[in-house]
């Protein structure tokens, strides 16, 4: 889908879906990793993540496109655009959009490795994402010495 194809249909499913016209740009942006859109308060632009149209498909990015149209119509109304408000929760219900978008699994930030520590002191077990520098840190508990204990590959597809 192009950035044209893609303004297409978002005008033409804030018609159908909300009985008002979008006037402003709708792009993809590539560095979207953990979100299907976002609605720019100060341009009015929205941006859609294109990964999430080629894993699961048009239906499930209409329902992106309306969640961010939901912001924008809101926002453009001078009514509750934010997620905890209970005029965006009603419209999005009423319009069928998504309320959150599936993870895709090659867009995962982390590395997949986790480390496990233990105080030596008092025995206090941890586990972190990101090492940990030992002879910089100590045990939050007790102040005694950390060591490292295990790192262990995790594997992120079921």
């Amino acid at each position: 889908m192009t950035t044209d194809e893609l303004q297409k249909l978002v005008e033409q499913v804030s018609l159908e879906s909300f009985h008002r016209p979008f006037c402003h740009e709708a792009i993809f942006n590539s560095r979207l990793r953990t979100t299907g859109g976002r609605y720019l308060l100060n341009s009015h632009r929205l941006e859609f993540n294109m990964h999430q149209l080629h894993y699961f498909g048009m239906d499930a990015f209409v329902k992106i496109i309306k969640h961010e149209l939901c912001h924008y119509h809101l926002h453009l109304c001078g009514k509750g655009y934010r997620h905890r408000d209970s005029d965006f929760r009603l419209l999005l219900e009423k319009v069928g959009g998504s309320r959150f978008c599936e993870a895709i699994p090659s867009m995962r930030a982390c590395s997949g490795i986790r480390y496990h520590y233990q105080c030596e002191a008092c025995g206090t077990s941890f586990i972190r994402k990101r090492k940990l520098d030992t002879k910089r840190y100590v045990c939050g508990v007790c102040g005694g010495s950390i060591r490292l204990i295990s790192q262990t590959r995790m594997n992120h597809f079921k």
